[in-house]
């Protein structure tokens, strides 16, 4: 299971494109909602309805805990405890964790899972102190962290994404398949 998370103010293309490539890569994604209820209001206006609750997450059955970008969507999401606790737990127990856009910056830094890692953000959102070689690629991996620099990158973060579950091949024949 691969689970996505929504934050009211997210950042669409993000969110919906790395859903979108990670689907068609055949891989089983759910939407998570943050707020009390399932629809997620994007930072543009358009309204998603998220599969389930984060009350109904089991991040022990997750391959890939993912988050998109956006302002305030990635404040929201740092705001959100139990997603937090989840993220450092999962990436403990060696498990994938993504972002893209201000999430690197504004949860994944302040939570210490970047330390020493290589990342990019947003930029002009990089946490200063804080232990991370910050890069200009649109997408970058190191370990079990994938991070995206914003949403220009949003097809690359998902083919990343897709090709580190499902292998190179099967992320070449999909983005060949949407043309990229």
């Amino acid at each position: 299971m691969n689970y996505v998370f929504f934050a009211d103010g997210f950042e669409e293309i993000e969110a919906l494109a790395t859903v979108d490539v990670m689907r068609r890569a055949g891989m089983e994604v759910t939407l998570v909602s943050i707020n009390p209820t399932l629809e997620v209001t994007g930072a543009h206006g358009v309204k998603v309805v998220a599969d389930v609750l984060m009350s109904d997450v089991d991040a022990a059955q997750a391959e890939w805990l993912v988050l998109p970008g956006g302002m305030p969507g990635a404040t929201n999401l740092a705001a959100c405890e139990p997603l937090t606790s989840m993220l450092v737990a999962h990436n403990e127990a060696g498990g994938r964790i993504a972002a893209i856009c201000a999430s690197p910056a504004i949860v994944f830094a302040p939570l210490g899972l970047l330390n020493g890692k290589n990342a990019v953000c947003y930029p002009g959102m990089e946490a200063e102190g804080c232990g991370v070689n910050w890069q200009s690629d649109m997408v970058v991996v190191d370990g079990n962290v994938v991070t995206g620099k914003g949403p220009a990158a949003a097809c690359s973060f998902g083919f990343t994404i897709a090709a580190m579950s499902q292998g190179v091949d099967c992320a070449e024949e999909v983005a060949r398949g949407m043309l990229l």
